[in-house]
């Protein structure tokens, strides 16, 4: 019921990707949105396709430029590139025959989500006949300002020596730096997600842990704040970013499982 294939964004990228379907036929995709340095099979990933998949959903997951199989240099990567990356696989879906459509972010893909969503709004509110509403949108710890966690994560020091170095350190704890051109922050100045998601009206849950160690739960309020449309929000106590325990991970998925069914069915 997995499908491997690839497809193009605007600029002629090719992306790597899984379409998982359920036994019976459906028109209502998910597409799930990685976080930074992970993939399209991370955990989370897979497990959401499977628990989608046993209620009648298809997901559609997808590595971002310069992460998995994708094509491009992580030192390329930008927000503005993501984003321009979902609203590709959002079309390429609408051209399968997909017709309901749900995004599903997490972490750096769900900063990439919501502005994917916000654009899809303004496509929709300017072709309704071809572009259908988004059926919802799911974000799993979101980013919502990305240079700001930068700057909290790194500090002065780290911050001047990734713009003379044009490279990071390993976030998830490796000790060899990363190339990343300072590109990226400057891109992620003119991609702060407030004010785009106030044009969002698609049902819009966030799931974030108390205890996150990399998402300020700030961005994640004023979010749930700026939103217009049907919203909620799940701050778990005692849940970090990856959400490392058992009980805290089935609870992520459960919700946000929850969620999207909700609206396959409205």
């Amino acid at each position: 019921m997995e499908e491997p294939l690839f497809f193009h964004d605007a600029s002629g990228h090719r992306i790597a990707a899984v379409l998982a379907r359920p036994q019976q036929t459906t028109d209502y995709v998910a597409v799930l949105c990685h976080g930074f340095l992970s993939h399209k099979n991370s955990t989370s990933n897979q497990a959401l396709a499977g628990l989608l998949r046993d209620r009648g959903i298809a997901t559609f997951r997808f590595d971002c430029f310069g992460h998995g199989d994708s094509e491009g240099p992580f030192a390329k990567l930008t927000t503005t590139i993501g984003i321009e990356q979902a609203i590709a696989a959002l079309q390429f879906l609408l051209n399968r025959g997909y017709h309901r459509l749900a995004l599903v972010g997490s972490s750096f893909g769900g900063l990439v989500s919501i502005l994917a969503a916000a654009e899809w709004t303004q496509m929709h509110n300017s072709t309704p006949s071809k572009i259908p509403p988004l059926t919802c949108l799911a974000l799993k710890c979101p980013v919502v300002d990305f240079g700001e966690e930068l700057r909290l994560e790194l500090g002065d020091d780290g911050m001047h020596e990734w713009k003379q170095t044009d490279s990071i350190p390993d976030l998830h704890g490796g000790t060899t730096r990363l190339p990343l051109d300072y590109a990226f922050y400057q891109d992620c100045l003119k991609r702060i997600a407030y004010e785009p998601a106030r044009t969002i009206t698609a049902p819009t849950l966030i799931v974030q842990g108390d205890q996150d160690e990399y998402v300020p739960l700030h961005q994640s309020q004023r979010l749930f704040d700026a939103l217009p449309g049907p919203k909620h929000l799940d701050i778990l106590a005692g849940a970090d970013h990856r959400f490392t325990k058992p009980s805290d991970f089935q609870r992520m998925l459960t919700l946000l499982t929850d969620w999207i069914s909700k609206h396959a069915a409205a």
